[in-house]
């Protein structure tokens, strides 16, 4: 029983002692290895159009603000509706604010609060003519940017051009370093866009064009979408 009992011991410390020596060693050195990253890039016409419509109002009891912004929505919702139509005409309300207006004593004036209505989609003509017809709301801002199908149709173009880029790197990477070619270690991909304007636009219009029931004037940029191929390969 002794003899057992002896074994296993020496057996555990055996196991240990090769724990710690395991852990002692310095980690394997990585040789021949290259960090590189390529692009593709393609400029497209942005497609998706918004037109952002606001109103807001001031006044000594909150419920009456809100009340007001409340009926200045429906009426433009009520218009935007009739040309409604998915994918080229979407209608949305958008930010929604009522606060305390304070003087400069710190005592409490009144309310005031703020709607706002978006119009967005690939009829432009449609957007921006139903903008000039809502009489309860005013511009505020206009923006452009890529439809979900455009978007996915550039970046499968520019995918595959940071692809074969990244290709091309590495092979003329591994050529320079006298090596015959290169195995694929790890890779990432990631898209973003670099649109011209990328923020909305803050534009003014007259009460009187809103009145005449006058389109919004609207003019599209180029975007540029850009896929990055980033990663590392092995030297062969």
């Amino acid at each position: 029983m002794n003899q057992v009992i002896r074994i296993v011991a020496l057996w555990a410390v055996a196991v240990g002692s090769s724990a710690v020596f395991a852990q002692q060693l310095p980690p394997p050195v990585v040789q021949n290895v290259v960090q590189l990253s390529a692009s593709g890039s393609v400029e497209v016409q942005q497609d998706l159009l918004s037109i952002f419509l606001s109103t807001t109002r001031d006044g000594a009891d909150a419920g009456v603000v809100q009340s007001q912004l409340k009926t200045a929505i429906d009426a433009a919702l009520t218009e935007a509706r009739k040309a409604a139509q998915p994918g080229q005409l979407d209608v949305r309300t958008g930010n929604f604010s009522l606060s305390p207006r304070y003087g400069r004593d710190g005592k409490p004036l009144g309310w005031q609060g703020s709607a706002e209505l978006v119009l967005e989609g690939r009829d432009f003509a449609r957007i921006s003519s139903t903008a000039g017809r809502i009489q309860t709301l005013t511009l505020s801002g206009v923006s452009f940017s890529l439809s979900r199908e455009q978007r996915a149709k550039v970046e499968g173009e520019a995918q595959r051009l940071a692809i074969e880029r990244f290709k091309a790197r590495a092979t003329d990477i591994a050529r320079s370093f006298d090596y015959s070619g290169y195995s694929l270690r790890e890779v990432n991909v990631s898209s973003n866009d670099q649109g011209i304007s990328p923020r909305p636009r803050m534009l003014a219009m007259d009460s009187r064009a809103v009145a005449a029931e006058a389109p919004v004037p609207v003019e599209a940029g180029k975007t540029s979408v850009v896929v990055t191929v980033s990663g590392s390969v092995q030297l062969k």
